[in-house]
């Protein structure tokens, strides 16, 4: 962006209902990462389907995300962020009406494959933060944008327990369907188009083997302990050829979907490393945490505690990546965001050192979930601002999305690691020790964040 845009940028008063209709874009997606979860059992009942097939309602969400956030985020920097943001809120609307009158399985997993288009919303939201905030308030706005991430996880796992009771499965996408409304409204109304474009043609190959790699990469995680092992090795290995022709076609074309140079930037290179460490350990406490607390304490270890319960202990995430997030982007103004990135790292390390030492202590896991917080908040916000301030701003969607999707693999991960390390530890370890490993495994996750970053701060430094 010029430099007279940037002091115009500086004089021309942003409307805060211009920030909140991104927020809310941001928060109708995140709430529906986990707002199904606590509904699947009653799910399953009320549709007849198996377990296996009831799994898809949530691979089918999470394959379209990966794949939607960096082509929609690379159709935005070509055609115009606001334009392909409504489309994204549009799919999350059209996905929730559809999910809300599903008369069966299969057309609740279409439903929920429709509602994955709308992860495009954060690399597109952050595109617009940097066009329309003023260029000294946009590490802060950013800061609230990405804390929405992990705040929407949070919500979503609160918020069914009082929808399910009052009316049901469909009420918690009747309700997802009122916020995607009111969002689609804010954004068509208070947002101005993108003025940063790219003319070009759209590399429709290269979104096909993304596509495709993503897809096979992520159902082989996801399937992991559901399919035969030569299964998902042959479906991870398709998506491993898939993934090695798509970088070479990248590095060929002259307008790419992706550009891989990019992670020639040590800052981007270490925020998107980070993204994929903190996915993994963010998902991978929030999928076992709720587990862990509602199990009888007859068995050695947990609380018994509702779902309710299970939820409300992960709310102080939530409470603290509010109050954290715009205050890291202050933070990297001043100290720099990869110094940010380490200190998110560092306090992860603490907030799961807790749960290690303490898991038998509810207060334990209270500290450990604010403090994850804090650190969440932190990292999400440093990692975005590092790719901001490194990439142009023409190829602000492609970039950021290319982090989304690391989160969301690393998401994957984590949740499928955490679980495999319980389930293998059950039957041969003391009670609890396969949770207080997955603990540990979350918290040297984060630990190597704050060694990727410092890297990058020394590489840059140089």
């Amino acid at each position: 962006m010029s430099t007279t845009a940037d002091a115009g940028q500086q004089t021309r008063p942003i409307p805060k209902v211009a920030s909140l209709a991104l927020l809310s874009a941001v928060a109708a997606f995140s709430v529906l990462q986990s707002m199904v979860l606590p509904a699947l059992p009653e799910i399953r009942e009320d549709l007849h389907a198996s377990v296996s097939a009831s799994s898809w309602v949530l691979s089918a969400f999470l394959l379209v995300s990966s794949v939607s956030a960096v082509t929609l985020g690379r159709l935005g920097d070509m055609f115009g962020k606001k334009r392909l943001l409504l489309v994204s809120v549009g799919a999350l609307l059209a996905g929730s009406v559809i999910a809300a009158l599903a008369p069966s399985i299969t057309v609740l997993v279409t439903a929920r494959a429709v509602q994955g288009i709308g992860a495009a919303a954060f690399p597109l939201a952050y595109g617009l933060v940097r066009e329309i905030v003023p260029s000294n308030r946009v590490p802060t706005v950013i800061g609230a944008v990405s804390s929405t991430f992990g705040i929407g996880f949070a919500v979503g796992l609160v918020l069914p327990a009082p929808l399910l009771a009052a009316g049901g499965w469909p009420a918690v996408f009747w309700l997802s369907s009122l916020v995607d409304l009111a969002a689609l409204v804010l954004i068509a109304v208070t947002i101005p188009e993108s003025a940063d474009r790219v003319p070009g043609r759209v590399d429709w190959w290269g979104a096909v083997l993304l596509a495709l790699a993503l897809s096979a990469v992520l159902l082989a995680i996801s399937e992991t302990r559901a399919w035969p092992p030569p299964v998902v090795l042959t479906v991870a290995a398709v998506g491993v050829v898939a993934l090695v022709v798509f970088v070479l076609l990248e590095l060929r074309i002259e307008e790419p979907l992706v550009q891989p140079r990019l992670l020639r930037n040590p800052a981007v290179l270490a925020a998107n490393v980070g993204g994929l460490l903190v996915g993994f350990a963010l998902y991978g406490a929030f999928s076992i945490i709720p587990q862990f607390v509602q199990t009888p304490p007859a068995l050695g270890y947990g609380f018994g505690a509702t779902s309710l319960q299970a939820g409300l202990l992960l709310l102080p995430t939530a409470v603290t990546m509010v109050l954290v997030g715009p205050m890291a982007g202050r933070a990297g103004i001043r100290f720099g965001h990869a110094q940010t990135l380490v200190a998110a790292g560092i306090t992860g390390v603490v907030g799961y050192a807790f749960l290690v030492l303490a898991a038998d202590s509810i207060w334990a896991i209270i500290a450990c979930t604010t403090i994850l917080g804090v650190a969440v908040g932190l990292a999400l916000t440093a990692m975005v601002n590092l790719i901001v301030e490194a990439v142009d701003p023409t190829v602000t969607g492609q970039a950021t999305g290319l982090n989304t999707i690391l989160r969301t693999i690393g998401g994957a991960l984590g949740a499928q690691i955490t679980g495999a390390i319980i389930a293998s530890s059950s039957a041969t370890q003391a009670p609890g020790t396969g949770y207080r490993i997955a603990f540990a495994s979350c918290g040297v996750a984060l630990a190597l964040v704050a060694a990727v970053a410092l890297t990058a701060r020394r590489r840059s430094a140089r």
